[in-house]
């Protein structure tokens, strides 16, 4: 059931699976909440538990490094104007800090979050 939506940006190579670390892409599919963190740098963030088993296993099926922490995070001191126009992360969620307030106080450790582009 969906509570609410948000326009969102991603890595900035958003399109296709996140394949390695460094490679600009947001991972999709299957994942949760692990922790809030309210000291990050992008205002507020929620922790999510990639890589998970799949990650490492595709990852390490090519040699590679799955990468790791991917948080969904408020701007910080980014230009809101630039946020709406580009995807600009290194393979995070990145909304408003307006918005990351709100989901900052709205969801626990555990929760389920569905990525999809």
């Amino acid at each position: 059931m969906l509570i609410r939506a948000y326009r969102i940006r991603l890595g900035f190579n958003p399109k296709g699976k996140k394949q390695k670390e460094g490679d600009g892409k947001t991972p999709e599919g299957k994942y949760h909440i692990t922790h809030r963190n309210p000291n990050s740098k992008f205002y507020l963030s929620l922790g999510l538990n990639y890589p998970n088993k799949n990650d490492k296993i595709r990852a390490a099926r090519y040699g590679q490094n799955p990468g790791s922490d991917i948080y969904i995070h408020g701007l910080g001191k980014k230009n809101i104007l630039l946020h709406y126009l580009f995807d600009w992360t290194n393979g995070c969620i990145a909304v408003t800090n307006k918005e990351m307030k709100e989901i900052y106080s709205s969801v626990e450790p555990g929760t389920i979050v569905y990525i999809y582009s």
